[in-house]
């Protein structure tokens, strides 16, 4: 179903001088359209990708309630006709490095999301490439011809509201905000359209039955920092207006390198919690050898089973990239959170490296731990040679973690 938000506000044609114009583009439900991609026998029908919980979910799995990151055995309560499916990751990083050759060949200013979504800017284009909404259709049929795959595009004057649009004009649509409509375009949406409002923001907010975006639009900037607190208070009271300054970055280099699992909703046990973050640290560490980067603050990320969530950070005296020092501080920030995780039951651990550096510059330490740096070069070239399962700790034998996601270069 294709959306016409800009014909219902009653606009025939859109002129942009010297205005800006950003597209937001966003493959359809990502992994599960390569599978209906690959196997025609999909097509049409409710496919999940997964494994012990939905990493995606087709709009046919979608229309029965199916979400991401639910349980398979929720998923297929939901869903009992869902044909389940393994993920291959090899092939959703293939199909997304042919989105992204689509995009760069659009416009040079493309500033990657993640793999299955991107901003473009295409201000500059307008004389000699058409209207915005001309460029996003081409867009679209090349993807579709060129890859196979379904991608929605929403075009504004904003990052923000490009991404909005892009959200309520999917499945695979196109739909343009025109200049000077934005707000009314904005306003009706639900308050979970801004992007940070949660589960726990919007019940705040729906508590002083705040519950569109013209409701935030009309409290006072004051009122919401009082009952949301200054960050989001001000962040929220700024979207609602439609104030975006942000603009599309090229080249831009990730401010944290993360990593995350989701577990599921049955007890565990906490050294098996404690063995998941570890083969998630080996993943974020090895991911900073890689590309050179050396952080000085570990944070984990907690989801628990009342859906609530809460992250846990420390920041080292100098940057480091050895997974024994981020280890020690992921475990230690764990055992911290302990007694929350004993009460409130966790469904999801993650742990990410923040506070970069540029070049991967490591100052040296005056106590020897050269020992830690072979160490992790040697295990690096082992499973850079035979592939990342070919060495794990014995804490993680007959524990699956699950593939590696695939990710933009870091």
């Amino acid at each position: 179903m294709r959306s016409c938000h800009a014909a219902i506000l009653g606009f025939e044609q859109v002129f942009y001088s010297g205005a800006v114009a950003i597209l937001h583009a966003d493959l359809d439900a990502f992994y599960a359209s390569v599978e209906q991609r690959d196997d025609p026998a999909l097509r049409g029908r409710p496919v999940l990708v997964g494994g012990g919980v939905v990493l995606a979910a087709s709009y046919e799995a979608k229309a029965r309630g199916v979400r991401t990151p639910m349980g398979i055995a929720q998923a297929r309560a939901l869903c009992p006709s869902a044909i389940l499916v393994p993920p291959r990751m090899t092939a959703y990083s293939t199909a997304s490095k042919a989105v992204f050759e689509i995009f760069r060949d659009t416009t040079p200013l493309v500033e990657g999301i993640s793999i299955d979504e991107a901003f473009l800017d295409v201000s500059g284009l307008l004389r000699v490439s058409g209207s915005p909404r001309e460029i996003a259709a081409r867009l679209r049929a090349e993807v579709r011809a060129r890859v196979g795959l379904p991608i929605t595009v929403g075009i504004a004057g904003t990052k923000f509201l490009a991404k909005v649009a892009s959200a309520v004009g999917k499945p695979d649509g196109l739909l343009e905000v025109p200049a000077g409509a934005e707000l009314a375009f904005l306003h009706p949406l639900p308050v979970e359209r801004l992007w940070g409002v949660g589960p726990i923001t919007s019940a705040k907010l729906r508590e002083h039955r705040i519950t569109t975006v013209a409701d935030v639009a009309r409290v006072g900037e004051a009122a919401l920092v009082s009952m949301l607190g200054p960050g989001a208070g001000h962040h929220l009271h700024a979207l609602a207006h439609n104030r975006d300054p942000r603009r599309v970055r090229v080249g831009h280099r990730r401010g944290s390198i993360g990593a995350q699992c989701a577990l599921g909703r049955r007890p565990r046990p906490f050294t098996e919690i404690e063995a998941t973050l570890d083969a998630l640290v080996d993943r974020v560490s090895r991911r900073l050898r890689g590309a050179h980067r050396a952080g000085r603050t570990v944070t984990i990320r907690l989801r628990f089973d009342d859906f609530g969530r809460a992250t846990r950070s420390r920041s080292l005296l100098k940057a480091t990239m050895q997974t024994r020092a981020i280890q020690a501080t992921a475990r230690a920030l764990l055992h911290e959170a302990r007694p929350l995780i004993a009460t409130r039951g966790l469904t999801l651990v993650g742990v990410a490296v923040s506070n970069l550096d540029g070049d991967g510059h490591v100052q040296p330490s005056l106590f020897d731990e050269a020992d830690d740096d072979r160490l992790d070069v040697a295990v690096d070239a082992v499973r850079d040679r035979f592939g990342s399962s070919s060495l794990s700790r014995a804490a993680t034998i007959g524990r699956e973690l699950g593939p590696s996601v695939p990710i933009l270069p870091d």
